[in-house]
């Protein structure tokens, strides 16, 4: 195989390239996950990930996928039989879906076109029709990776208010937490489910679920059964910085150095800047080029990734062959309905002006030899606003 110099462009949604640095201290030797010095490690990286989720409250951390914080947000609120409320934005509230009837759950589900995110007005609705209050969780993806489509959660939550219904509010932001603004307390959301690998730049490995007092609540009458994914273990274990079972050791100290990088030095408020910003540059460019986001209203766009949707005729996985042969950088493919339509462009985690302007360079050649009718330029454009906005 021939050698291919400089490094690869990885640019899709999630996983997200991890930094140098927190590659090295995840080299740290593997400790006594019994012992003092790890019960420190775990005290502190608890107690720091809460400002991740702008939170007073616990967040448990799983060695899971998301999709394992997933499940355990359904089985330690819920009980076989309940009806949840979800909506359809993208592939990803389609597999939530597709766990919460597989576990048992009574779901109903709105239908919607991937164009669009949960809309307030029609949880008003639904929650005031239900007087019986048989509905006992709403839930929502914050971030939608395969359509590029961010709910307005903090709206989602005043619909809930004004429809007085007591139903948990359960929410996917598992590529949105540390890229896009979230607010667990302030949204009185009770589980946000997130993962490593996104906004957090780690590796895959890591699941959380961050709690309500009313999730909590809840948990004490679930009649799920569940050991893995049971929080009174985690919980009573936490409190003193340990786990009841095997914990990822080495993502921990990962962890605690993407937190400091988030954090302690460039700070919450300055990344979801940087992610709004290119987000923005990169719907320039693609429009610029005479495209379109899948995404359709303004408010909605996510700062994560920008799915692109191409002319009929045209084969958006051929792109993204021609793009990774030619130019060695992988972008994200369409998926479920979607699938050969968009291609995915994700512009989370560590990367900076530069990385963007070659992620849109590589994809203007990329379309040019596919054949795609565009009109050149759009990274150019790009180029001019970020240089204006710098």
């Amino acid at each position: 195989m021939a050698h291919r110099s400089g490094r690869h462009f990885l640019q899709i949604p999630g996983p997200s390239p991890v930094p140098d640095r927190v590659l090295r201290a995840m080299d740290n030797p593997t400790i006594d996950h019994r012992g003092p010095d790890f019960g420190d490690l775990g005290k502190r990286v608890l107690e720091k990930c809460k400002q991740v989720f702008k939170t007073e409250q616990p967040v448990i951390v799983f060695p899971s996928s998301g999709t394992g914080a997933w499940e355990a947000a359904l089985v330690n609120t819920l009980s076989p039989g309940d009806k949840v409320l979800m909506f359809e934005t993208g592939q990803f509230a389609m597999l939530w879906r597709e766990m919460a009837a597989r576990i048992g759950l009574d779901v109903i589900f709105v239908a919607g076109d991937w164009r669009h995110g949960v809309d307030p007005a029609e949880v008003e609705k639904r929650l005031k029709a239900d007087t019986k209050h048989e509905i006992k969780a709403v839930c929502c993806v914050h971030n939608e990776t395969s359509s590029g489509v961010t709910s307005r959660i903090g709206e989602v939550r005043k619909a809930i208010d004004r429809s007085g219904h007591p139903a948990l509010y359960l929410v996917d932001s598992i590529s949105g937490l540390a890229s896009a603004d979230y607010r667990h307390d302030e949204w009185k959301v009770d589980v946000t489910v997130s993962c490593s690998q996104k906004g957090l730049m780690l590796p895959p490995g890591l699941g959380f679920n961050c709690v309500s007092r009313k999730a909590l609540d809840a948990a004490d009458q679930s009649g799920f059964k569940k050991s893995y994914w049971d929080w009174g273990p985690m919980l009573g274990n936490n409190s003193s910085g340990f786990f009841p079972y095997t914990p990822a050791t080495n993502m921990l100290y990962g962890l605690e150095e993407s937190l400091k990088m988030l954090l302690d030095e460039e700070g919450l408020e300055n990344v979801f800047a940087r992610h709004k910003r290119h987000a923005e540059a990169t719907r320039i460019a693609v429009r610029h080029w005479g495209l379109e986001p899948l995404c359709l209203n303004e408010d909605e766009h996510s700062p994560v990734l920008t799915a692109v949707l191409l002319p009929d005729g045209h084969d958006a996985d051929k792109v993204r062959k021609i793009i990774l042969e030619k130019f060695d950088m992988s972008l994200g493919t369409g998926l479920g309905k979607v699938k050969g339509k968009v291609f995915r462009i994700g512009h989370l985690g560590d990367i900076n002006d530069l990385t963007l302007i070659g992620t849109l360079g590589g994809v203007e050649m990329g379309l040019g030899l596919a054949g795609v009718p565009i009109k050149k330029g759009g990274t150019q454009a790009a180029m001019d606003f970020l240089a204006g906005s710098a």
